[in-house]
Formats: structure tokens, sequence, C-alpha cells
């Protein structure tokens, strides 16, 4: 296999969390455009209809899943469906998140629970859920979509930034004890990407100023850019890797500048 070849997921079945969201469709867009079969996963059906009418239009195969990840018996559930709709799931994309904006002395217990719930509690026993089926394979691959939080620190992100400093950091545990089952796990860190997640970000003058001054790019990010970095994580052009994290953040962390 050479070229092109190397990033086809024809023949794949994949299982997306956070399939609802802006850069969760994005990314189950693309892979079925890719050539896998996906399976949605958000809260509500409703929240996928989008994705999956424009994935049906151009020929491609979704299926939709309702499920609440943050037990891990509802993740257990989700898998078995899953592989009972499509038959296996060769890549898993745990891509759900949420956050809530607060100082941290106004975090309460339940903001605290909240957000480790779903950003961290469900992509670890998501993937566990998922292990057996892969394993018996003797293939399989994640991807965890963390962010830069998880190495740069922001005001007003302390649980959020947290969290994805943990998904990095289960990246890497699950690469090292699954690698000889096959199965091999990676995450993307991407910056800050425009979308409603992030309007506070971009609509606040100051702040999209600062980015404007200290990203060499200029800008946020769109969703579809952060498509190249997982499609190549989930296909065979990534053959030979796992355990590692691709920093998607238009050049923010590659230095400063003194001002002009």
């Amino acid at each position: 296999m050479a070229g092109l070849e190397l990033f086809s997921l024809k023949g794949k079945t994949v299982l997306i969390s956070g399939a609802g969201g802006a850069i969760g469709s994005v990314l189950a867009e693309s892979m079925a455009a890719a050539g896998a079969v996906v399976g949605l996963q958000d809260l509500t059906k409703e929240k996928l209809q989008k994705p999956r009418e424009i994935i049906e239009a151009s020929g491609g195969i979704a299926y939709l899943f309702a499920a609440d990840l943050t037990g891990e018996d509802a993740c257990a559930l989700l898998v078995a469906e899953a592989i009972s709709e499509m038959g296996s799931i060769d890549i898993l994309v745990n891509c759900a998140g949420i956050n809530r904006r607060k100082p941290i002395i106004e975090v309460t217990p339940d903001d605290f629970d909240a957000i480790v719930a779903v950003n961290m509690r469900a992509i670890f026993f998501l993937s566990q859920a998922v292990f057996p089926s892969m394993k018996a394979k003797g293939s399989g691959v994640i991807v965890n979509v963390s962010s830069i939080t998880a190495r740069y620190s922001f005001k007003m992100v302390s649980v959020y930034a947290a969290t994805k400093a943990a998904v990095t950091s289960m990246t890497r545990s699950f690469a090292r004890e699954w690698m000889a089952d096959g199965i091999r796990v990676n995450c993307i860190e991407p910056g800050y990407v425009k979308t409603e997640f992030t309007r506070q970000i971009w609509e606040n003058p100051e702040r999209n100023d600062w980015f404007r001054r200290s990203v060499p790019a200029g800008r946020l990010a769109t969703p579809e850019e952060l498509v190249g970095a997982v499609i190549y994580l989930a296909s065979d052009a990534s053959s030979y890797v796992t355990g590692q994290s691709i920093l998607i953040d238009g050049g923010l962390l590659s230095g400063g500048d003194f001002d002009s």
C-alpha cells in the first residue's frame, strides 16, 4: 500500500463520541468520506441527524447511538450496541467533552464532577469497553481528542485543563499496555477552535486580539483543520505510531516574540 491509499479507511468501522458537536460531526463526515462506516454517539439522536444526512447524501453509512457516557455501564452498553449493529469497532474516536468556565474559587463539586465524568471517565471506560473486541481481532485504533490546555495554562479552565492533561497521559498509558494486542492509541491536542464551544473567546475583542497577536497563524483553527491529523492517526499511514500527541495550535507553542 502506498500513496493516498495509506490514508483510506475503506472497510473500517468507526465509533465517534460527541459526534453531534462541531468538531465531532466534521470528523465523522470526513472519516465517512475516507471510506469508513461510522457510528455517531451523542446524548440524543436529534443532535446527530444533520451529520447523518450529510454522510448519507455522499453515499456513506452512519449509525446513530444515543447515550450518556458519564457512567461506566453506559459506556459498555454503547460499545455492545455499536458492535451488534455495525459488526465491529475498528476505530474509536473519543471526542465528547464539556467545560464550565469559572474562576478556580467558584468551581463547585458539581462542576468538577461533571467535567471529569465526560472528559476523563468516559474516555477511560469507553476505551476499556472496546478493548476486548479489538484484542480478539488483534488490531484496533483509538484516537483521543485532548487539548492545548494539557500543556498551556489559561484562566477559567482549571478543571477542563486537568482533564485534558489526563487524556494525554492516559493515551500514553493505553498505548504502552495495548500495543502488544495490536491496538494503537494516540491523541490530538487542538489549540482553540472556532465553534460555539469557544464563543466566549472569539466574541471577546480583547481575547480575540490576543490570539491574533500570539498565534503565528493569526487566528483560531476551524474544525476542518483537525481532520488531517485524525485521519492520519486512524489509518495505516501511522501504523508505527502509538502513544503520541499531535499538537494542532497554529504555532502558539513554537515560541514567543518581543513586541515590535
